[in-house]
Formats: C-alpha cells, sequence, structure tokens
C-alpha cells in the first residue's frame, strides 16, 4: 500500500513540476530536454526506490545480474550491426518469466552497464526507461500468457518494441536536436529513424522464431527451481520459530 501511495505521489509531483515550468516559461524559453531528463531521473530513481524496498532475494538479485550481462554481451558482440542484437529479445524474455519487476530491473541495468563500452551520455537514462519498460510490459504479458505462449506471440510483441523503443529515443532526439517542437518535427525525427527502427525490430522478430523454444523452457525450469529453493527456506524458518 506504501509503495502505491509512493508511485501516485511520485506522478501528482512530475505532473505538478511539469505544469508549473510550462506556464512560468515561454515555451520558446523552456528546455524541454532537460526538464524531460530530470522527469526520467526522477522516474528510475523511484523504481530503483521501490526495488531496494521490496523483499528481494540474493538469488534473485543473482538472476538479475545474470540475465543483464547475457543481454551486454549479446549487444557488444552484435555492434557492427546497427540495431540489430539480441537485446531487446532478451530482455523481453527476462521479464516474461520472471515477471514486470525483473524485466523493468534487467533492461535498465542492461543500457546503463553496456554504455560504459559504447560510451554513457544524457541518451543513458532514455535508454534505462524504454529497456525497462520493455522489460516491464512483457512481465506482465507473461503473467497472462504464461508457458503456453508461442514463439510467433513474442516475435510480434518483440517487432512491437523494436518500435516503441525506437520512438522513445527518437523523443530524446527531437527534444534536443530539433526546432521548433511541433508535430511536424517529430514525425520528421521518426522518419530519419525509420530503417534503424525496422532492424531493430526484425532483429526480435527473428531471434524470437530461433531462439525462443529453446530458450524458454530452459529459464521455466530454473525459475521454478528457484521457487523451490525459496518455499524450503520459508518452511524451515517457520520450523525453527
Amino acid at each position: 500500500m506504501k509503495r502505491k501511495l509512493l508511485t501516485l505521489l511520485f506522478v501528482l509531483v512530475a505532473a505538478v513540476l511539469a505544469v508549473l515550468a510550462y506556464a512560468i516559461w515561454p515555451t520558446e524559453d523552456l528546455n524541454w530536454a532537460v526538464t524531460s531528463f530530470v522527469l526520467l531521473l526522477l522516474g528510475l530513481g523511484l523504481f530503483y526506490l521501490r526495488f531496494e524496498r521490496a523483499k528481494v532475494s540474493s538469488k534473485e538479485m543473482a538472476l538479475i545480474a545474470s540475465l543483464a550481462a547475457l543481454a551486454v554481451v549479446g549487444r557488444i558482440i552484435f555492434a557492427p550491426f546497427p540495431n540489430f542484437k539480441p537485446t531487446t529479445y532478451l530482455i523481453l524474455l527476462a521479464g516474461f518469466v520472471f515477471g514486470p519487476r525483473a524485466g523493468f530491473m534487467v533492461g535498465a541495468t542492461v543500457a546503463l552497464v553496456s554504455n560504459m563500452f559504447f560510451g554513457q551520455g544524457p541518451w543513458t537514462p532514455w535508454q534505462m526507461m524504454a529497456w525497462g519498460l520493455a522489460g516491464a510490459t512483457a512481465g506482465l504479458y507473461g503473467r497472462w500468457r504464461g508457458e503456453k505462449v508461442h514463439p510467433l506471440e513474442l516475435a510480434v510483441f518483440g517487432a512491437v518494441w523494436g518500435f516503441l523503443f525506437g520512438w522513445i529515443m527518437n523523443s530524446w532526439v527531437w527534444l534536443t536536436t530539433f526546432f521548433p517542437l511541433n508535430f511536424t518535427t517529430f514525425l520528421a525525427a521518426n522518419a530519419a529513424s525509420f530503417w534503424f527502427d525496422v532492424s531493430h525490430a526484425t532483429a526480435n522478430v527473428l531471434f524470437a522464431l530461433l531462439l525462443t523454444r529453446s530458450f524458454l523452457p530452459t529459464l521455466y525450469r530454473f525459475r521454478k527451481k528457484l521457487t523451490t529453493i525459496s518455499l524450503e527456506v520459508q518452511t524451515d524458518e517457520k520450523i525453527q520459530h
């Protein structure tokens, strides 16, 4: 209940700050790039704060680190191929199997860690949020579909996120490099990256079709093993008390 109130409070504060910024500064004077950057940092801080206060076992922490490391390695290995990488697919798969919380943390961590190789910058929080949301929404989808999901479904889901990720990152480009900020320039920003977004979506589709049948059962077996261990620990604690 406290976490829900904290989330609601953040949303209200962020909305009030955005309205005040728009009211105090004329449109031509307001630096929307900086404003959006601050709001993104507040949002990421809220997610990390909730994760830090949640009851997360050491095994879940190790799992998140391992999946994030795998996605980071995938991004580095496929670096020569623009936007054609298994990174987003692995983040989606992590969220689908282990839930929204794990999915968001894997996605956000991948962006932060991999950019130590590719370069940190004001785009990093945008990537953290974009990949984090991809993992979180995959977690919600996984709760609905479960193990009966077909690889084609994950392929379609990955294709959608290939474009959504691009549009989120295009928003950063639009806010920082385009003037004036209007619908026409926003369309121009998205049109400029269209083929990169197509490449991203295509990669997600291919990796989903090629890897899901082998990866998904393995991750589900690992999740069941992790759940069994957790239940045994809780039972032992109750007996001791």
